[in-house]
């Protein structure tokens, strides 16, 4: 959890609760849960005021970033967080992340702190002066419970569940609360691995017919934020 830097390519799978059943019924001797079990993630993600860093993602350029502030469990004040900067070129996944207190990072991107030093600090300190108005603006939590390969460590398998995401109440001691992203039952499955898909895992994922999905929380959280204010608009014209 306290890893700075990532580089890898993530697949993503809308798995129903049956598939889910399958897949950790099948991969029980193989995957392992890693040493944190199950942890509640909670993250704010920060846009400016046109939602530009999700609109940009969303027609889903070569390119694309995203800036937030994540908690693994609901944290107080002079707790550690993680600012992190999660880039996607050409299918590959890059991360970046400081760890610092909650108030020291709310205050940084806020504007009213100073970057953290060294590399990592200096990339997202860059990135914050790109764009005007960088506020939080979507809150987006979920249960993960993250498995890895006993036979090769660098392939791992995380599985989300109770997403929920608000547009309230944008902080993380806020806690976990808002409405669902997924249905009942569904899992989100993540593939994160540095190079190419394994056969024993292409092969199960084929015989238990679940596809790669391009699936954003932010992105989904987004669109669906949008709707009443398109069926208001629809009503009223």
């Amino acid at each position: 959890m306290n890893q700075a830097t990532f580089e890898r390519y993530e697949k993503k799978y809308l798995l129903t609760a049956a598939q889910y059943r399958q897949f950790r019924e099948r991969t029980r001797h193989r995957l392992a849960v890693d040493q944190y079990g199950k942890s509640t993630i909670l993250s704010v993600y920060y846009d400016t005021p046109d939602a530009r860093m999700i609109r940009a993602s969303m027609e889903k350029p070569v390119y694309k970033e995203k800036l937030r502030l994540r908690s693994y469990g609901r944290p107080g004040a002079g707790d550690a967080v993680f600012v992190e900067l999660k880039k996607k070129y050409r299918g590959i996944v890059y991360k970046r992340r400081v760890e610092m207190p909650l108030y020291a990072a709310q205050a940084w991107l806020g504007g009213q702190g100073k970057a953290p030093e060294g590399q990592i600090g200096r990339e997202i300190a860059y990135t914050l002066a790109q764009y005007d108005g960088l506020a939080p603006a979507m809150f987006i939590a979920y249960d993960r419970v993250a498995l890895y390969d006993k036979e090769d460590a660098a392939l791992r398998v995380t599985f989300d569940s109770r997403l929920l995401f608000r547009r309230e109440a944008l902080a993380l001691e806020a806690g976990a609360w808002g409405e669902p992203l997924l249905e009942a039952g569904a899992r989100l499955m993540e593939v994160k691995l540095p190079g190419a898909m394994p056969l024993w895992l292409a092969h199960l994922l084929d015989e238990l017919a679940a596809y790669p999905a391009s699936f954003s929380k932010y992105g989904s959280a987004y669109q669906r934020a949008l709707r009443p204010a398109r069926m208001g608009g629809a009503q009223s014209a």
